[in-house]
């Protein structure tokens, strides 16, 4: 089985998509072919389109952008649409997508989500269901703890149930968490990364409520 993993995250590296991309890679790779792409431009072209042809699964692993998926992405998948019908594409394509936001509960991203399941009725591709991350300026932390354990708990139950769906090319219902993670202390660390991010900047703390800058 051919099974794209697609990162639509705009940072080059160390982005949580990245991260999430990697842990199910290795949930799935044996027996399996396994395509990595990147999309990080808003034009992408044929060549770059052309690895998931006659893909039997693709997955998108995106942040949330104000609801909705970052815009390079967006375009991307306007022209994948295009390619795919083009293409002749196989309409036993199942799509999966992954989102994952900076919000501490992941029902945040159920609206990206909705709209990556009316972009497989466009395409003509068949939608397999996702996953809705909350916590997602966390996840990178997680890779050195073991699966199921501890704040990583959550996480790993839903993704062995995604490389499930996936082997098997299943649909199921969207699947929304947060971290196993207390939300007061998960906002004084983002809270605390302001900050830094502030001083980093040359600013003060004061800065980060004017909205002049």
């Amino acid at each position: 089985m051919k099974i794209s993993l697609i990162n639509g995250s705009p940072k080059a590296k160390d982005s949580s998509s990245g991260f999430i991309l990697k842990e199910l890679r290795e949930m799935i790779s044996p027996k399996n072919e396994i395509v990595d792409l990147h999309f990080m431009k808003k034009n992408p072209g044929t060549g770059d389109l052309e690895p998931l042809r006659d893909s039997d699964v693709m997955v998108f692993a995106f942040p949330l952008y104000v609801d909705s998926l970052p815009s390079h992405l967006l375009s991307c998948l306007v022209q994948l649409e295009d390619f795919l019908k083009n293409a002749a594409f196989t309409k036993n394509c199942t799509v999966y997508a992954i989102a994952n936001c900076g919000f501490y509960e992941g029902r945040q991203n159920t609206l990206a989500l909705d709209i990556m399941k009316n972009w497989c009725a466009r395409a003509g591709v068949r939608w397999g269901g996702g996953l809705g991350i909350g916590g997602g300026g966390m996840i990178p932390m997680l890779s050195g703890i073991a699966p199921g354990k501890g704040p990583k708990k959550n996480f790993s139950t839903a993704m062995d149930t995604l490389s499930h769906r996936i082997l098997r090319q299943e649909s199921g219902e969207t699947i929304c968490f947060s971290p196993n993670f207390p939300r007061i202390l998960y906002k004084a660390a983002a809270e605390m990364g302001w900050r830094q991010a502030v001083k980093n900047n040359g600013l003060k703390r004061r800065d980060l409520w004017n909205r002049e800058i």
